[in-house]
C-alpha cells in the first residue's frame, strides 16, 4: 500500500495502531473455560527501574506503581491473563474462567489455598523443587512470565503500568498461537481487528489522554 504524504502515520498514530491491535487480540481471548489440567501463577511486574551508575545511589529497587500478572494457562492449551493487586483477588477470576473439575496446578503461596475447595488441587513447593514427586508443576505459566518479561525489558524496555493489561493480553495470545505460522498470525490479526466494536479508550488518534 502507497502511503500518501498526508497521512498521519508518526509514532503517534503507530502507538494507537497498535494498542487498538492488542485491545482486538485480548478480546479474543474471552473463549470459553479453561479445562483440563490447568497451571496458575502470578508474578509483579512494573517494577524494572534504571538502576543509579554507582551502588552507593541505588536506594529504591522496587517500584511502587508495580502490579500482579496472574495467568492461567492449559497443558497444551489456552492461557488467560488478569492484573490485579494481589494475586488473591485473583481467585474469583479463576473461579469464573477455570471449569469445575478441571486439575489445577500452583505453587504454595498462602492466596491458592481457599481453591482446594473448588478444585481437586496439585501443589509444587518451589524452594524445594520445580516440580513435585507427585507431578505438581507450573511451568508452563512460569514460561509465560519468562516470556512476558524478555518483552519487557528486551522489546518495549518498559511497560506502562495502566497499560500492563494491553501487553500481557499480547503475550497471551502469542503464546496460544505459538505454533502457527505467521501467515496464519496476520489472518488472525486482521480477522479479530475487523472482529473489534469501536474502541472506547483508543476512540480517535487526537485523545492524547489514553497514551
Amino acid at each position: 500500500m502507497q502511503i500518501s504524504r498526508d497521512m498521519d502515520v508518526g509514532p503517534k498514530s503507530i502507538f494507537v495502531m497498535l494498542h487498538k491491535l492488542r485491545e482486538s487480540l485480548g478480546a479474543t481471548l474471552d473463549n470459553g473455560e479453561l479445562t483440563g489440567t490447568v497451571e496458575i501463577d502470578g508474578a509483579f511486574f512494573g517494577s524494572r527501574i534504571r538502576l543509579e551508575n554507582r551502588k552507593a545511589d541505588r536506594r529504591q529497587h522496587r517500584r511502587e506503581d508495580r502490579q500482579v500478572v496472574v495467568v492461567a494457562r492449559e497443558r497444551q492449551g489456552r492461557a488467560r491473563v488478569w492484573i490485579v493487586p494481589r494475586e488473591s483477588d485473583a481467585v474469583p477470576l479463576i473461579r469464573q474462567n477455570v471449569a469445575t473439575g478441571s486439575v489445577v496446578h500452583a505453587d504454595e503461596a498462602n492466596a491458592w489455598n481457599v481453591l482446594h475447595g473448588s478444585y481437586p488441587m496439585m501443589r509444587v513447593n518451589h524452594s524445594r523443587e520445580f516440580k513435585s514427586d507427585d507431578g505438581a508443576c507450573t511451568n508452563q505459566a512460569e514460561s509465560f512470565f519468562a516470556r512476558l518479561r524478555r518483552a519487557e525489558f528486551g522489546v518495549h524496555h518498559r511497560i506502562s503500568g495502566r497499560r500492563l493489561e494491553a501487553y500481557a493480553a499480547e503475550m497471551a495470545w502469542r503464546e496460544n498461537h505459538r505454533r502457527e505460522a505467521n501467515g496464519t498470525h496476520w489472518h488472525l490479526i486482521t480477522a479479530a481487528a475487523l472482529a473489534h466494536p469501536k474502541s472506547e479508550t483508543w476512540a480517535g488518534y487526537w485523545h492524547r489522554s489514553a497514551a
